[in-house]
């Protein structure tokens, strides 16, 4: 655990130096380098974030170490969810599979793999996606939230400090929300391209929406489409001992997390050239 705390370390050191050098540099402000959560957090290292306030905090550099562990390690349990959800989902819908696979030689080819700078041209990978969250999303209740005052909504009355919980996974299944066919994986019913999955839109809220929000949504997305992207391109995926895609076990387990209640068991077959 010690060696392993250490190259944790060495790595956000890394992180946070390349950032600080950057700045230093100047060339945020020419336009080579977009400033992100890390230039802000280092830009507070050491103000006072309550300066109104008897007992003043501030911030220094192992508080930003620890967010952004918080941040890096909150993103992986989550992210392997969705990429066994959605690889279920393709495999369980060999039309989406072949339709996802096309695209991806169409515009990688077959003698490479997928790489960041391709993702905004995979528009049906993004269906994809976005179809798999509204069915299984990661987070069913998302984070709890408390009410500042109190408030009626839709006829209900809801005290201040309560306690709110936003089902996403009864929203994505609801049929006044979405349309008859909506317990069928059908990635085309995106195709518009109108909703987002940023929280623009609030029938589609994986992430949730606003100032609470997901702070690691980017990395996220990021994060499992690329993996996603390579799995399918890289790889044909074969069902062990005859099963057949419509026999595929789809049972939830509900938690923090909503995760398969069986392990994914497939069988990987190298399609690249």
């Amino acid at each position: 655990m010690k060696r392993l705390s250490k190259r944790i370390d060495q790595l956000l050191e890394k992180i946070i130096g390349e950032h600080q050098q950057v700045s230093k540099s100047g060339q945020v402000h020419q336009g080579h380098h977009h400033k992100d959560f890390v230039d802000v957090m280092l830009s507070l290292m050491h103000q006072p974030l309550n300066p109104n306030d008897e007992q003043v905090y501030m911030i220094d550099r192992t508080n930003v170490k620890a967010i952004l562990l918080d941040m890096i390690s909150g993103a992986f349990d989550t992210s392997a969810t969705a990429i066994v959800w959605t690889l279920a989902e393709l495999l369980r819908h060999p039309r989406v599979m072949k339709h996802l696979q096309q695209e991806l030689q169409s515009v990688i080819g077959t003698e490479r793999m997928v790489e960041e700078s391709d993702l905004p041209k995979l528009g049906y990978l993004n269906m994809v996606l976005k179809e798999s969250f509204r069915l299984h999303p990661v987070a069913p209740l998302l984070i709890p939230h408390a009410s500042m005052e109190d408030i009626t909504v839709e006829g209900h009355d809801i005290p201040k400090k309560s306690t709110i919980f936003i089902n996403v996974w009864a929203i994505g299944r609801d049929p006044n929300v979405w349309s008859e066919n909506v317990e069928e994986f059908y990635p085309e019913r995106f195709i518009d391209g109108n909703i987002d999955l940023r929280g623009h839109d609030f029938q589609l809220l994986p992430f949730g929406s606003g100032r609470r929000g997901c702070p690691a949504m980017q990395l996220g997305l990021t994060t499992v489409r690329l993996a996603l992207a390579n799995l399918v391109h890289c790889f044909n995926w074969d069902l062990p001992n005859g099963l057949k895609p419509e026999d595929v076990d789809m049972t939830e387990t509900f938690g923090l997390s909503l995760s398969k209640t069986k392990h994914l068991l497939v069988m990987p077959i190298y399609r690249l050239y």
